[in-house]
């Protein structure tokens, strides 16, 4: 989205330049600085195989010079900090646990967000983390919590943390007096109370509509919250639907209030009806291995390989 475009009457503002080599500056007639960047850089990387491939299709103006320049591009995660983000050693939890205790720890750590929130701890917590605005999806979010907690008789609960758009703050803030008990939201950011949510959540909403990489979902699966994520970018990459074999999060394809309402039935389905199947979810996700360990490597690999 911000490429640095100017017009060539300012190319006097840059430093002094080779005028015979114009075109590793332009792009559509313009000096873009990123495309500048693409072109002479050795080896382009991004944040995910998922998002490279979608950038041929979507770039805001640039999808020729990314089909382009596709033999020297590489898409790499991003990892997380596993020291961090363990709740095994977790200083903000008062109830650690580990993926062979992940059931006992979850409804413990639950119980107390609950409390805190007004929330009925019996039933399944869905959870959104995140920057209110547009690529994050957050203006269905309202929209999705009205209709599941009718469609779905208040056998539901939601907990959103988060700010940005005034409006979308305005309408989440304005549904937590008519449903206490089932719902409750926190405008702002706060490390801490992330910390508990991913360790007390069932499930965690990211109905991204651009998410290059995303952690939110890698954070939730090393705390044994299942990931309900939409199918693009890193999220597409690092979510395996529980419908496929090795499964253990649930995927849809838009960032549309009908997609999240059908994801969250299907939630609901696997929480009640096969509990033996979520702990196996659980407990499968919190051994994936999402640190910087194998990314470094990655980046390693393809320094050493110029």
């Amino acid at each position: 989205q911000y490429q640095g475009w100017m017009s060539w009457e300012k190319s006097h503002y840059i430093p002094h330049w080779d005028t015979w080599k114009y075109g590793l500056l332009d792009w559509k007639n313009m000096i873009n600085p990123l495309a500048s960047g693409i072109k002479n850089a050795w080896r382009v990387t991004t944040v995910s195989n998922s998002y490279l491939d979608e950038l041929k299709q979507s770039s805001n103006g640039l999808e020729k010079l990314f089909i382009y320049e596709r033999n020297k591009s590489f898409g790499i995660l991003n990892g997380i900090d596993n020291d961090v983000w363990n709740p095994k050693t977790d200083t903000y939890l008062k109830n650690h646990f580990t993926a062979k205790t992940v059931t006992n720890g979850k409804v413990a750590n639950k119980k107390i967000i609950c409390e805190n929130f007004e929330i009925n701890a019996e039933l399944p917590l869905f959870v959104f983390i995140g920057r209110l605005v547009g690529e994050k999806a957050a203006d269905i979010l309202p929209d999705v919590i009205l209709s599941a907690l009718f469609s779905m008789q208040k056998n539901v609960s939601f907990l959103i943390l988060g700010s940005g758009d005034t409006e979308v703050e305005w309408r989440l803030k304005k549904l937590a007096a008519d449903f206490i008990g089932n719902y409750n939201v926190v405008i702002g950011y706060n490390e801490k109370l992330s910390h508990h949510m991913y360790a007390g959540a069932d499930f965690l909403l990211m109905p991204s509509r651009v998410e290059p990489c995303g952690l939110n979902q890698m954070y939730a699966m090393r705390y044994g919250t299942v990931p309900m994520v939409r199918a693009t970018g890193g999220l597409r990459d690092t979510v395996i639907d529980m419908g496929d074999e090795g499964g253990y999060g649930i995927r849809f394809f838009n960032a549309s209030i009908g997609d999240v309402l059908h994801a969250i039935s299907r939630a609901l389905q696997v929480y009640f009806e096969d509990p033996e199947k979520l702990t196996a979810m659980r407990t499968d996700m919190m051994l994936i291995d999402n640190s910087w360990d194998n990314s470094a490597m990655q980046y390693v690999n393809v320094y050493e390989g110029m």
